[in-house]
């Protein structure tokens, strides 16, 4: 696999949307979007994912999902894996949830891996895995498992990350895969 970095990092400060508008093409058949340093304002809020189709306005495209995840407490007190399905959508518009109770304080910072398939397909719906970690605000190591697809058949061409509520920081690297 060859990975090379598509245009400049995404630096968010306090914003309130982080959207790659610019690279997702036919270029490759993935891509993947690398975000680091990702920490929201608002304690427990959840951070989300949602695309848009070529010539289309707004993040809101149809996506079918299933969400998972594990944890394990810094105080070694609690640990599991658990299937979240009020995480999954089915048929739905909304943001996809990539982490949940994120934390805003300092050390509570997260990262994530969106891997996006055929994103330029006109003939099959785009199929999507993201995996996130962070250090959430129950003081737990928290990895999450998404997958998915977006169930259009035009070209899948921008993602936008926010918050549920309050803004965040983060960089975001997108990268073609051949």
């Amino acid at each position: 696999m060859i990975f090379t970095q598509i245009g400049s990092t995404l630096t968010s400060s306090n914003a309130a949307t982080s959207s790659i508008t610019s690279g997702i093409d036919s270029t490759y058949d993935e891509y993947m979007i690398l975000g680091t340093a990702i920490n929201v304002a608002t304690d427990e809020a959840i951070f989300r994912f949602q695309f848009n189709a070529s010539s289309q306005s707004g993040y809101n495209e149809t996506i079918t999902s299933t969400y998972f995840s594990n944890k394990h407490a810094e105080v070694d007190t609690d640990e599991g894996v658990g299937y979240n399905d009020g995480y999954d959508q089915h048929q739905a518009t909304a943001f996809q949830t990539i982490f949940n109770e994120a934390g805003s304080g300092s050390s509570e910072n997260g990262v994530i891996v969106l891997n996006i398939y055929s994103p330029s397909s006109t003939t099959y719906v785009t199929h999507f895995i993201a995996t996130g970690m962070q250090h959430n605000a129950a003081r737990y190591a928290e990895q999450s498992f998404v997958a998915g697809y977006i169930n259009t058949t035009a070209a899948i061409t921008d993602v936008q990350f926010k918050a549920s509520t309050g803004n965040h920081d983060g960089v975001f690297q997108l990268f073609g895969i051949s």
